[in-house]
């Protein structure tokens, strides 16, 4: 740009060289194309295009306030006319009509009486932010707004883009937009002070006296924002901004979201031209809703007719990036996000290079979401460094804090981000870069040999050569899940077993488990895995056929121990996917122990949704081959799962040969957790004969579990005494044992347990309010309380399984719901009760119940009267 005698360039007028870039209205942030909203009550009223007015055009009405100022910057009584610089309002809105109405209710004077005192309760100077990503609408909502505000504001309305993020422009500083403001309001150019502060107050003095409208649109920071607002008490604000700009003190935001799938699919109707586009067209999803995007498809859709909604769709879902078939004319998704990375990538500050770096390893990895701690691990930084460039992503837009520590990008800047990600296959040395050395598979009871220390690693910089992240990322859920287990399994042979690595565990892994802290409880063991389950399941769900041994390896590590924390969740879903990943990684890998726990494990998973003749039969392959591997331990373990099977089945002499071998091998091991298992077991086995020596065993379970103080060997002492008081016909007796289970049970959490210990306290309440209602109904008086809160707890109970996909236990909660219910009176709600709860135990092997529910359904049909 050639320069203006004095050595600067020359600053052009607010109203011209800083109109809307191509991005508004009819591009990335605008909310253009749609039905217009309809007009919210007797206001604010609806804009129309013809109202606006060309910027520095002569007004027809001049402001009789507004007026230039002397030589020596003071106003004079000379009036220049109205400034009307607004934007033409998008041609095309749609939604956001309760955000609308809040937004103009804030920044409406009281009264357009330029007299009038201002209410005394409102702020002096109304100031509204709308804040949200790219493409969100921003701009669209604040020109749509300000045009319904502008017979409020009656000395004028001015515009300044402020290009905070407009592809291949510089944000304006404050001193450019003041210089800008102050030319348009009237003063000389040699009459603007130089000195910010100066032109600043003199900004605020012409306006003090007005109504005045003013749109900072495209802001980057509050500092820029910040020197521009007024102080009169008649004028009003709208910044529009991809940050939150919290450092403005006292004003009102607004954060945008994506659009409804039925506004959505208006604005692709409104653009586009074509009917039948729906909420439920996969248009609407495929463009995640953002306004831009939609734009750019309806775009596409408006210039060639013959290019139909669904082919569109199809090259939508099909393509590797969304990203391509994003951009029509000056309308690109791609780019109006790449300015934000590309400016944190470029700065000088080393918290932005950060973000950048970090978003780029989100895209490399591609996680359902994200916390601090592994993207440091990825970047080999501290958490609080790495939670400084997630808060600064979150600040621009890139990401969404949607839990406390928890991120997660937009579906399109998901896109963005994995474009970002280095190419595959292109990684530095990083520890055990090497394949895995497969040994013969060896007793799993030899203690694990001592490795010896990698070399130094190599010095990081800001932008470090990209390791295998996946790689590091697996091996780092690997130490996680160890630490996890420690903390959920009581010390002994159970956590020294399953910790004991296996022939294909790579030498690196106790260093990395070293490197990590271990969890101070189990409560917290749990949550990190509620947290993280999601992520680890995608990611060993994306590399199960991996032909990479090393990854292969990674995955059969973190899968073997964390799997106790998914059996003890109860989370069924996730234990087949990972189950059956584990076993062909196992087989992959020609690791005999890995298949054993993979076999094991699937067995827990069948045996917790009533399989067990499934579970029996894996349960006797890993009991094969545990015996080949002369693993002692196991074979207890296996041998006390099948004689708890067979008694399942109703194989009640082999459960009983198998439950004393176990026991056998309990006090060979010197393993009292083991044998009170199995005391345990044995219990349930007695109570078919003699309920009275299965609450003996379950005592002596119990007293053991108190000696050495397990927890789990605690609760389920109780509880299953409770259960052999409820074969005996004393639900009164019942009931105290159930409720210590659960109390002793507390955030230790093992959903089989907690689940059969409130069936139990259910069973037992509807007993008791049965017989209760009975009495009551002899003695001519009325009780409710013990099956109201057997009711309660029922529900509870369903609600748990439910939120674990458990449709076993689901089938037998409401199975006890329909028997509840008809006692209630409300038989068609039993009835349906007991339908569901026939289809959610089809394929188990829990007959007795499915026999109950046959028949019960059977007596309603039996009494409809037949059909003529």
């Amino acid at each position: 740009m050639p320069l203006a005698p004095g050595g600067h360039a020359p600053v052009p007028h607010a109203s011209d060289a800083h109109q809307p870039d191509a991005l508004v209205p009819h591009a990335s942030d605008a909310n253009a194309p749609g039905a217009p909203v309809p007009p919210l009550d007797s206001h604010p009223p609806t804009p129309t295009p013809c109202d606006s007015v060309t910027p520095n055009s002569t007004s027809p009405q001049p402001s009789s306030t507004l007026a230039a100022p002397d030589p020596g910057g003071h106003p004079t009584p000379h009036a220049p006319p109205r400034l009307a610089q607004l934007p033409p309002p998008p041609a095309h809105f749609t939604g956001r009509a309760d955000t609308h109405r809040a937004l103009y209710e804030t920044l409406a004077p009281l009264s357009t009486d330029p007299n009038a005192h201002p209410h005394p309760n409102s702020h002096p100077h109304p100031l509204a932010v709308l804040t949200g990503m790219a493409g969100v609408g921003k701009s669209a909502l604040a020109l749509y707004t300000a045009h319904a505000l502008k017979d409020r504001f009656l000395d004028g309305q001015l515009y300044v883009n402020l290009h905070g993020a407009t592809p291949g422009m510089t944000p304006l500083t404050s001193g450019q937009a003041l210089h800008a403001l102050l030319r348009d309001l009237g003063v000389e150019p040699r009459r603007i002070p130089e000195h910010p502060d100066a032109a600043t107050a003199l900004l605020r003095t012409l306006l003090a006296p007005t109504r005045t409208l003013m749109v900072l649109d495209d802001a980057e920071n509050a500092a820029q924002v910040r020197p521009l607002l007024p102080a009169g008490t008649g004028c009003a604000v709208i910044v529009t901004s991809r940050s939150p700009l919290t450092a403005l003190d006292g004003a009102r935001r607004f954060p945008l979201t994506p659009l409804s799938g039925e506004d959505s699919a208006a604005l692709l109707r409104a653009v586009s031209g074509r009917d039948g586009l729906d909420a439920d067209h996969p248009l609407v999803e495929l463009t995640g809703r953002l306004p831009l995007a939609l734009r750019v498809v309806a775009a596409r859709l408006a210039a060639r007719r013959a290019l139909t909604p669904d082919v569109l769709a199809g090259q939508l879902a099909a393509t590797e990036s969304r990203l391509y078939h994003l951009e029509y004319d000056d309308l690109s998704v791609r780019r109006s996000l790449a300015v934000a990375h590309d400016a944190l990538a470029a700065s000088d500050r080393r918290t932005d290079r950060d973000a950048a770096l970090a978003l780029r390893h989100i895209g490399a990895l591609d996680l359902p979401s994200y916390g601090a701690p592994l993207l440091a691990r990825l970047a080999g930084t501290d958490e609080r460094r790495t939670e400084s460039a997630l808060d600064r992503l979150v600040d621009v837009a890139l990401l969404e804090e949607t839990a406390y520590g928890r991120y997660a990008p937009h579906d399109l800047v998901r896109d963005f981000a994995r474009e970002l990600a280095t190419p595959a296959g292109q990684h530095n040395t990083v520890a055990d870069t090497g394949p895995p050395t497969l040994t013969p598979a060896a007793n799993p009871h030899s203690a694990p040999k001592k490795t010896e220390s990698p070399p130094p690693p190599t010095p990081r910089t800001d932008e470090p050569p990209t390791p295998d992240l996946t790689d590091t990322a697996l091996a780092w859920y690997a130490a996680r899940a160890e630490h996890t287990l420690t903390a959920i399994v009581e010390p002994g042979l159970d956590q020294d077993d399953r910790r004991r690595p296996t022939a294909a565990q790579l030498p690196a892994h106790a260093e990395e488990v070293g490197a990590t802290d271990p969890f101070p409880r189990p409560e917290d063991a749990f949550a990190w895995g509620d947290l993280e389950l999601e992520n680890i399941v995608a990611l060993v769900t994306r590399y199960r056929d991996t032909p990479d041994l090393r990854r292969t390896a990674h995955i059969s590590t973190l899968v073997r121990l964390l799997f106790p924390y998914v059996l003890r969740s109860g989370r069924v879903a996730e234990m087949e996917v990972l189950g059956r990943v584990a076993l062909g990684a196992a087989r992959r890998l020609g690791d005999a122990a890995a298949e054993a726990y993979a076999l094991g494990d699937l067995a827990g998973l069948h045996f917790l949704t009533g399989r067990q003749s499934e579970a029996l039969g894996l349960n006797d392959q890993a009991l094969a081959i545990w015996w080949r591997l002369d693993a002692v331990s196991w074979i207890r373990r296996c041998l006390n799962n099948r004689g708890l099977l067979l008694e399942g089945l109703g194989h009640y002499a082999e459960s009983g040969v198998a439950l004393r071998q176990s026991l056998a091998y309990s006090r060979q091991l010197n393993d009292p957790y083991g044998e009170a298992v199995t005391h345990s077991h044995l219990g349930n086995l007695y109570e078919h004969t003699d309920p009275r020596a299965a609450i003996e065993q379950h005592r002596r379970s119990l007293a053991i579990g108190d000696e050495i103080g397990a927890v789990i060997v605690q609760h389920s002492a109780h509880c299953n005494i409770g259960y052999a008081h409820l074969t005996l016909g004393e639900p009164a007796a019942a009931v105290p044992h159930f409720e210590e289970s659960l109390r002793i049970l507390g955030g230790h959490g093992d959903w089989h347990g907690e689940s059969q210990t409130r069936l139990g306290l259910v069973r037992a309440l509807r007993l008791l309010g049965h017989t209760a209602t009975e009495h009551a109904a002899a003695e001519g008086t009325l009780t409710e309380g013990t099956s109201t809160r057997a009711h309660s707890e029922c529900t509870e109970l369903l609600r748990r399984a439910d939120a674990r996909a458990d449709r076993y236990m689901g089938g037998l909660a409401r199975h006890q719901l329909g028997l509840l219910l008809r006692e209630m009176g409300r038989e068609k709600a039993a009835y349906d009760a007991w339908r569901t709860a026939l289809d959610a135990l089809d394929g188990t092997d829990e007959k007795a119940v499915v026999q109950e529910l046959s028949e019960l359904l059977s007596q309603r049909d039996a009494r409809r009267p037949s059909r003529p």
